[in-house]
């Protein structure tokens, strides 16, 4: 596919290496020489410098003849005028991030006016994600399918835990709750693994569960499965508002630590029920002050990733049962890891994710669509959620009769209402969707791409 991303930043550079990756052919606009150069030689693609909302530099980038324009910049209202120009001049799918909160109360007007396919959020992502983590402490990471009722969560093996030395296939019968483990990281490997894999500690596995069993899993294994009440989140940006405003919804306390005096004014007059310091969350006697010993939750959300890791880590110290850290550069992924600090949220691999699975789901040729895509252990694993069609082969077939290709699993089966964690006597029958679990860089489109033909 043809696809032109206009915005060289964070998030579009994340993008552009996605779909590179997946041997797109991407065109990238950006008015920065330094940002166009840069990419020019590190990516496999055609960079233009220059205004991506200009009629001649759409024009230049072939924009009518492209399947799908991507405008990422930091305006708002650039990314959504790029759109309306591309939309003139023959793009049929168009995609704009769109940021500012008062914005986003009015998505549904705003997409269907200006024809946009589809609206990407980062901070709103990021919030989504870490509320989510905060349902459930006890887990790293949560990804959804089949609409909510199934999810793949991240734990990591404690030393002496319910987990520990535990085989795959005693799992289930162990922790009385049927579950999957579907992918493993262990040391610098990832492994998907089979039933006579065990578990050891240290090892940071993804497991697929109903949504309903999610509790029964963290009492299981003896980890926290009660909501956080008491949060403390560091750094006063988009994403502290629309994280708070969810909080504050459920009624969870929320403490908001902000540096920036014309920053904490706003944020006291958009969240009334919050609490408001104008201090800085970096510093260990403020911190002390406004007790953070009694959170149950501590997020550090501020601009700087070096902040976020210092913050976390003495949260850490003192005892915080969860601590959610932001992060911008994927490089201090393994620092941050090093350092105690698990609960990794990066607004770029989030808003990417998003776009890859659309785009995915663009080049769907038959029935089998790509309905979900979330990425696992840091983008070393895929998940992808397929629909089964009459087309898909061995429908209606024993699994056990059945021989996937290497290094791919299937973790999770959805028939109506009901969620089935797969084994040997189920079957995939059209209608269903099924979640598929392989190594990052095979590209699953269709499900009959996940079959080892004899």
């Amino acid at each position: 596919m043809k696809i032109v991303i206009i915005g060289g930043g964070k998030v579009g550079t994340e993008i552009a290496h996605q779909l590179s990756n997946e041997e797109h052919d991407v065109v990238l606009i950006d008015n920065d020489r330094r940002v166009v150069k840069l990419l020019g030689e590190t990516l496999d693609m055609l960079t233009i410098y220059g205004n991506g909302a200009s009629l001649e530099k759409q024009r230049q980038a072939d924009v009518g003849g492209s399947d799908l324009l991507l405008a990422v910049t930091p305006q708002d209202e650039l990314n959504m005028i790029c759109c309306i120009i591309a939309r003139k001049l023959g793009c049929k799918n168009t995609i704009a991030r769109v940021r500012n909160p008062e914005y986003a109360r009015q998505m549904y007007f705003i997409r269907e006016e200006l024809g946009l396919n589809m609206t990407v959020n980062p901070e709103w992502s990021t919030a989504r994600e870490i509320f989510r983590l905060m349902q459930y402490p006890g887990f790293l990471k949560r990804d959804a399918f089949a609409k909510g009722r199934a999810e793949i969560v991240e734990l990591e093996v404690k030393k002496g835990g319910a987990l520990d030395g535990v085989s795959l296939f005693e799992m289930p019968k162990k922790l009385k709750v049927k579950v999957l483990v579907c992918a493993i990281q262990r040391g610098g490997n990832v492994i998907i693994p089979d039933g006579n894999f065990r578990l050891e500690a240290g090892d940071r596995i993804h497991v697929t569960a109903p949504a309903a069993e999610l509790v029964s899993l963290l009492q299981a294994i003896g980890m926290r499965s009660r909501r956080s009440k008491n949060a403390m989140i560091i750094g006063g940006g988009r994403i502290t508002r629309y994280l708070a405003e969810s909080l504050l919804k459920i009624g969870t306390n929320v403490k908001v630590i902000e540096m920036d005096q014309r920053k904490s004014v706003q944020l006291a007059e958009a969240l009334p029920d919050a609490t408001i310091i104008n201090a800085d969350g970096t510093d260990q006697l403020v911190l002390n002050a406004e007790n953070i010993r009694s959170m149950d939750s501590v997020v550090a959300l501020t601009n700087m990733d070096e902040e976020n890791l210092v913050i976390s880590m003495y949260a850490k110290r003192i005892g915080v049962e969860q601590i959610v850290t932001k992060l911008n550069r994927t490089e201090y992924v393994d620092l941050f890891r090093s350092n105690g600090v698990d609960c990794i949220v990066t607004p770029k691999h989030l808003c990417a994710q998003e776009i890859v699975r659309y785009v995915r789901a663009m080049q769907n040729t038959g029935d089998s669509e790509v309905i979900s895509l979330h990425h696992l252990l840091d983008g070393k694993v895929e998940a992808v959620e397929l629909r089964v069609s009459e087309r898909t082969k061995y429908h209606d077939v024993l699994l056990k009769d059945i021989q996937l290709k290497p290094n791919i699993l299937l973790a999770c089966i959805s028939r109506r209402e009901r969620i089935i964690i797969p084994g040997g006597g189920d079957v995939m029958m059209p209608g269903d969707t099924v979640v598929v679990v392989t190594l990052a860089g095979r590209v699953i489109l269709d499900l009959n791409d996940i079959f080892q033909e004899s």
